[in-house]
C-alpha cells in the first residue's frame, strides 16, 4: 500500500485527501487501501470537521479504477477489489463529517462513483466533464454508481445517463442535481484555495460541526429504512445533540442574543 496514492493533510479542521496517480487518478486496490485508511484516520482524529476529497493536478479528479489492472487480473480478484471500494466508499458516506468531493478536472466512471459518495459535489468552472460511461466497456457501474446516481437524480435520469454512458458538462450536472455547485476561484486563488475557504463555513467556531455530522447520519440512514424508524433515529440523535457542548452554547447564545461559539464537542 502505497502512501503516494493519497496524500493526506490537516489544516483548520479540514482533511485534504488527494488522489495521486497520474496523469488521470485512476484508482487500484492499493489506493483503496490507502483511502480506506485515510477515511478512517479522519474519522477518528478530532481536529477534523470536514473532509476534502480532490484529484492531483488540474485535469482529473478521477478517470475511475485503472483499466490495464483490470484486464490482467482474476475475475475472483476483480470481485473482492469491487467488494472493498464499496466497503470503502460506504464508510466515506457513513463517516459523521461532512465530505466534500473538489472535482478539479474531468470526473468520470469510478472517480463519479466515488464523488457520489460525498455528500456535496463542488465542480471547477469549465474544468472537465462527468458521467459514467461503463457501457462502452460492456460493464456497469459497479462501485456503487447505479444506486447513488439513481437515489440523486431519479430512476428514468439515472438510467438514460448510465444506458447511453455519455458524459457532459459540470453545469448540466448542477442542473440536473448531482453537482452542488460550481466554485469559481477568484484571480490568482487556485481552486483548491477557494474550496477550503468555503469549506472553512462548516468548521467551528462558526458552525456546529456535530450537528452537521449528525444530520449527516439522519439524512444517509433515515433515507434507506422505514419512515417511523428514521423518525426514531432522528430522535436520538437530537438526544445526543442536547447533551452537547454545543447546543448548551448554541441555545444560550441565541438567548444573549449573540454569535455562538461552537467548539464540535
Amino acid at each position: 500500500m502505497s502512501e503516494g496514492l493519497v496524500s493526506y493533510d490537516v489544516e483548520g479542521g479540514i482533511a485534504v485527501l488527494t488522489l495521486t496517480d497520474p496523469p488521470a487518478n485512476t484508482y487500484s486496490y492499493d489506493m483503496m487501501r490507502r483511502l480506506d485508511a485515510l477515511v478512517l484516520e479522519a474519522r477518528m482524529d478530532e481536529a477534523v470537521h470536514v473532509i476534502v476529497l480532490r484529484g492531483a493536478g488540474e485535469r482529473f479528479f478521477c478517470a475511475g479504477a485503472d483499466i490495464r489492472m483490470l484486464s490482467s487480473v482474476t475475475p475472483r480478484f476483480k470481485y473482492y477489489f469491487c467488494l472493498h471500494a464499496n466497503e470503502t466508499l460506504s464508510r466515506l458516506e457513513q463517516t459523521p463529517k461532512l465530505v466534500i468531493a473538489a472535482l478539479n478536472g474531468h470526473c468520470v466512471g469510478g472517480g463519479l462513483e466515488i464523488a457520489m459518495a460525498a455528500d456535496l459535489r463542488w465542480a471547477r468552472k469549465g474544468a472537465g466533464k462527468i458521467g459514467l460511461p461503463e457501457v462502452g466497456l460492456g460493464v456497469l457501474p459497479g462501485t456503487g454508481g447505479t444506486q447513488r446516481l439513481t437515489r440523486l437524480v431519479g430512476k428514468a435520469r439515472a438510467f438514460e445517463l448510465m444506458a447511453t454512458g455519455r458524459l457532459f458538462e459540470f453545469e448540466e450536472a448542477v442542473d440536473l442535481g448531482l453537482v452542488t455547485a460550481i466554485v469559481e476561484a477568484a484571480d490568482g486563488e487556485s481552486f483548491l484555495t477557494r474550496v477550503k475557504e468555503k469549506a472553512r463555513e462548516f468548521v467551528p467556531p462558526g458552525r456546529a460541526s456535530r450537528a452537521v455530522g449528525a444530520i449527516k447520519r439522519a439524512v444517509q440512514t433515515g433515507s434507506e429504512i422505514a419512515f417511523q424508524d428514521a423518525l426514531a433515529l432522528e430522535r436520538e440523535l437530537q438526544q445526543q445533540l442536547f447533551e452537547s457542548e454545543d447546543a448548551r452554547e448554541g441555545l444560550a447564545a441565541n438567548l444573549e442574543k449573540r454569535k455562538p461559539a461552537f467548539k464540535g464537542r
